[in-house]
């Protein structure tokens, strides 16, 4: 048998690279504040989301810029993120590939069409689940409108099988208090029947999410990489939250922003 040497050549096979976006490849600018990022002077900022009124929200350093423009142009750029389908349309950076969305529950093709074979698979796995994701609904729809309440509560919803579905719950606190989220998060299994069950919690800064265990990055990517991606080409990923680590070790390669939860829980300095 001959070993054979590295030659370079022409053919470049692009690799896959799976992102997470918030806080990954953009993030607002408190957040650039609080983690001194390099090359954020203000009027080199480039703005990569806009909020529901179509205002700034979120912004690109000149190095994420340069970073996200090398992606865009040596890989198939593949989005993975937990923003449904309407806070996908407030990122105002091209895609032109899958999309993975609402934390793995709604996948899209390179067209922006909703991937039916996904949508009825996540159909079976959610319909069963709406009775007790109503009932929590109630439950912290009620609390927050209390005048003590700190919490804001969201249920994220979307269409599956003609019908709408809620696919799982956010909470943020009014005053960005971490510890009460995390406080919360330890009650939520006392709430519900079988909770743990059916649910996992995820909280990452000021967003705690109450997700059915069928809705993961990693169901969906798994489910991209064993049907409808090339096996042959490479792939590589980054990813800024715990909620990102199961995907991300799907790939080859994969690693994360010197910043955000993923990076805290390694970093030893």
């Amino acid at each position: 048998m001959t070993t054979a040497f590295f030659e370079s050549h022409s053919n470049v096979v692009k690799p896959y690279a799976l992102m997470d976006l918030d806080d990954t490849l953009f993030q607002t600018q408190r957040k650039i504040d609080a983690w001194d990022l390099p090359t954020a002077n203000t009027e080199n900022l480039i703005c990569a989301t806009v909020n529901k009124q179509g205002e700034p929200l979120s912004f690109m350093t000149q190095r994420q810029a340069a970073f996200f423009n090398w992606l865009l142009t040596s890989t198939e750029l593949i989005v993975v993120t937990a923003r449904d389908r309407d806070e996908i349309k407030r990122v105002k950076l091209p895609f032109n590939s899958w999309q993975v969305l609402t934390h793995g529950a709604i996948i899209l093709t390179s067209d922006g069409e909703l991937f039916d074979k996904w949508q009825q698979h996540i159909y079976n796995k959610l319909k069963p689940l709406q009775d007790k994701l109503s009932r929590l609904s109630e439950l912290f729809a009620k609390h927050s409108q209390n005048a003590n309440s700190h919490l804001r509560f969201t249920p994220h919803v979307d269409i599956f099988n003609n019908e709408k579905l809620t696919i799982y719950l956010a909470i943020k606190h009014a005053q960005k208090d971490h510890q009460a989220l995390i406080k919360l998060a330890a009650q939520l299994p006392t709430l519900i029947r079988d909770f743990e069950q059916d649910f996992y919690v995820h909280v990452n800064a000021n967003n705690l999410a109450i997700l059915p265990h069928a809705i993961h990055k990693r169901h969906a990517v798994q489910f991209l990489l064993d049907n409808h991606l090339d096996h042959e080409r490479p792939s590589f990923g980054f990813g800024d939250s715990l909620a990102d680590l199961p995907f991300l070790q799907l790939l080859d390669w994969y690693g994360m922003p010197n910043h955000g939860q993923l990076h805290g829980q390694l970093d030893t300095k």
